[in-house]
């Protein structure tokens, strides 16, 4: 009985190692995207950097949100029809007033964040944001560019910042000045008039965005999915068969020796049981 404890011990010894060796081969993708704890080479506290900020009316935090949906549920189609956004198009990443310092941050590992600007380090990208903010404010490209943080009421930011509350009552005149702000959106960058790719990605800008703009709940936004992120499931998928094949294998030798060694007992027992006839 002892043995048996001590092999199941074993087993749920490795299975707990070798879920902690999964997590840690996969932290590029669980950390791509998180904030951490403010730390920097030079050993100096944020605090002491100069308060001159230029102030930009234009948050950073719904900014970088309107450019994950972009990104995710816009760009692959616009690749796919190879489509040119036009210049004069919101959407365009040349439009967005933090592109050049979002171009200039650099993600080391999920302990450091660095400025491509001076190359200082940071543990936290807000605190590299406030970086940007007071030492190269001058950067902003604020003469062209535009704050991406207007459009979040069409794009459906609170969807992927999860402000929205599911209880939250639906204001019909809001979602009918996003759905308008949308279909503007649509038109400016997807002219029907310029051709079959244009009038394509025109219906699928509406239907993935503009078409939920409504207090009715049957349309949900992003209908069309959006980056395909299959490579990452077939990727964490085939590692983790890779770490349990192995486990898999050494619990069955582990039975099948334990029915191997109860077999020679019961044969033992059996054995000392036989008597002998009398002559």
């Amino acid at each position: 009985m002892k043995k048996k404890v001590a092999r199941i011990v074993s087993i749920l010894v490795i299975l707990i190692l070798s879920f902690q060796l999964l997590q840690v081969s996969s932290s590029p993708f669980l950390y791509a995207n998180q904030v951490y704890v403010e730390s920097f080479s030079g050993g100096r506290n944020l605090k002491q950097e100069p308060e001159h900020a230029q102030h930009v009316r234009c948050s950073r935090e719904r900014t970088r949100a309107a450019r994950k949906v972009i990104e995710k549920y816009l760009i692959p189609f616009v690749e796919r029809e190879n489509y040119q956004l036009s210049s004069k198009c919101s959407l365009h990443p040349e439009n967005d007033i933090f592109s050049d310092q979002e171009e200039h941050k650099i993600y080391i590992d999920r302990h450091e964040w660095r400025c491509g600007y001076c190359k200082k380090s940071f543990r936290e990208e807000s605190f590299l944001d406030q970086h940007f903010d007071n030492r190269h404010y001058n950067l902003l490209n604020i003469s062209h560019g535009k704050c991406l943080a207007d459009l979040c009421g069409a794009l459906h930011c609170d969807v992927v910042m999860n402000f929205k509350s599911s209880r939250s009552k639906c204001n019909p005149e809001a979602s009918a000045r996003n759905r308008h702000l949308c279909e503007s959106l649509a038109d400016n960058c997807f002219p029907i008039s310029e051709g079959p790719s244009a009038g394509r990605l025109h219906e699928l800008f509406l239907h993935q965005f503009c078409d939920a703009h409504t207090c009715s709940g049957k349309l949900k936004p992003f209908s069309r999915g959006g980056k395909d992120q299959s490579s990452f499931f077939r990727l964490a998928a085939g590692a983790l068969i890779l770490v349990l094949l192995p486990v898999f294998y050494l619990f069955l030798y582990l039975v099948q020796s334990d029915m191997k060694g109860q077999t020679q007992e019961l044969r033992r027992i059996s054995k000392a049981g036989w008597k002998t006839k009398p002559s």
